[in-house]
């Protein structure tokens, strides 16, 4: 059976905290517990503000390093294989003798893709979506197959090859585009959050800070009553120091706050109606292609463009440029209709797919460009208003502990000349 042993206490050490307690009850105890409480909680408060803060700026840098470039792969991503399923219905549309611009934009989408899922994989931070993501590679490859198989067919005149290529539209439009949708809402999504916290005040840190403002307070009361003087110097810059740092962090705060909030508006949010709009505009121009390779009834072919058309005048409402080469498309599309439903294939075919600069194929290349364009600026505009607030808080860390610092310093300095006259 073991015993436990039991600590004792040496005379001496009784003796040393039975004089602690007395000595805490005298005025000269009382001063210096006072200087040490306040002191404590300057330093305390000053290096969780700063470590806060610090946090911060390492969330905007987080956004420019990572959450933004892989919210665009993933855009790129997204935007790349719409545009490769709508450069292949035209590229088929040609009847397997394309021109050298329609094998290049078909190409050039397959590896816009290609770069933007390998950027994209890079950046996945989580499994589930480098799941998605490998997912996505390997249907791509699938995809690419059936295109091929399609084209081949095609080109010797049968008709098998359309049954081919609406195999492959279906994989991209039903599998490959929901899961690359999903991977980019989530990118945003991220990004979003990290602009918010960007964008918080830093609650603990002030109400630490706020604690010290307290005990500033009751400390000089209980000076007040043991010494019989008013006020005391220190504590006072003591006080003025600590809301001097209150007032800088809920500005600086302020500032980053607005540029976050300017990020969020003219970046992030416009960004994302914008790549919704650049799909939208893919997905019905691959509608327009479709109602040819079909050669049936086109009703529902049109319901749908019509509906992707007017989502996609809804999303450019405050973009009069974008608004009109929309429209110049549209009216381009009705002609081709007119020409279809009067029995000229070849004369819809021309419209569609031809060099025309009047032509759909070249009304949509302008919206397409104008989309690409503007998104492009407004990543531009997301990233630098972020940077502007990361710069809003750069010095706060440092310059708020050196301040708690010299707070602390202050309330000694303040107190040390009361503590002497007792000594």
């Amino acid at each position: 059976m073991t015993t436990t042993p039991v600590l004792h206490t040496t005379p001496d050490a009784r003796a040393s905290a039975g004089w602690l307690r007395r000595f805490a009850r005298t005025t000269p105890g009382v001063i210096g517990l006072v200087a040490v409480v306040v002191a404590a909680s300057c330093v305390i408060a000053g290096v969780v503000v700063g470590g806060q803060l610090d946090s911060r700026i390492a969330t905007a840098d987080r956004v420019l390093d990572h959450s933004e470039p892989f919210a665009y792969s993933a855009q790129k991503l997204y935007a790349a294989l719409s545009a490769a399923d709508a450069a292949a219905a035209t590229e088929y549309l040609s009847g397997g003798l394309e021109t050298a611009p329609m094998r290049a934009r078909y190409q050039q989408a397959l590896a816009d893709a290609a770069e933007a899922l390998s950027d994209a994989t890079l950046g996945a931070g989580d499994a589930q979506t480098r799941t998605a993501l490998a997912q996505i590679s390997a249907e791509l490859a699938a995809y690419t197959g059936q295109v091929e198989s399609a084209r081949a067919n095609n080109r010797q005149g049968f008709a098998v090859g359309a049954a081919y290529f609406r195999e492959a539209s279906s994989s991209m439009q039903t599998s490959m585009l929901p899961s690359a949708e999903r991977v980019y809402t989530g990118a945003l999504a991220a990004v979003d959050e990290d602009q918010r916290t960007v964008a918080t005040l830093p609650w603990a840190g002030l109400v630490l800070l706020a604690i010290v403002l307290v005990l500033v307070v009751v400390g000089s009361s209980v000076l007040v009553g043991r010494t019989n003087r008013q006020f005391n110097r220190g504590l006072v810059a003591t006080a003025v120091v600590v809301a001097l740092v209150i007032g800088w962090i809920v500005v600086a705060n302020g500032f980053a706050a607005h540029s976050v909030e300017l990020s969020r508006r003219d970046g992030t949010q416009r960004f994302e109606e914008l790549a919704d709009a650049r799909v939208l505009a893919q997905k019905a121009r691959t509608e327009e292609t479709l109602q040819l390779i079909s050669r049936g009834d086109i009703t529902a072919g049109e319901k749908s463009f019509g509906d992707r058309v007017e989502e996609l005048t809804g999303l450019l409402h405050d973009d009069p440029v974008a608004s009109d080469l929309v429209a110049a498309w549209t009216a381009s599309h009705r002609r081709q209709v007119e020409l279809y439903q009067g029995g000229d294939y070849p004369g819809a075919l021309a419209q569609a797919i031809g060099p025309d600069p009047g032509g759909s194929a070249a009304r949509f290349a302008a919206v397409e460009t104008k989309l690409n364009d503007a998104i492009e600026q407004t990543r531009t505009t997301l990233r630098d208003d972020v940077a502007a607030a990361g710069t809003r808080l750069s010095f706060s860390p440092t310059g708020t502990l050196v301040l708690m610092v010299i707070a602390a310093a202050a309330a000694v300095a303040g107190l040390w000349p009361r503590l002497k006259e007792f000594l």
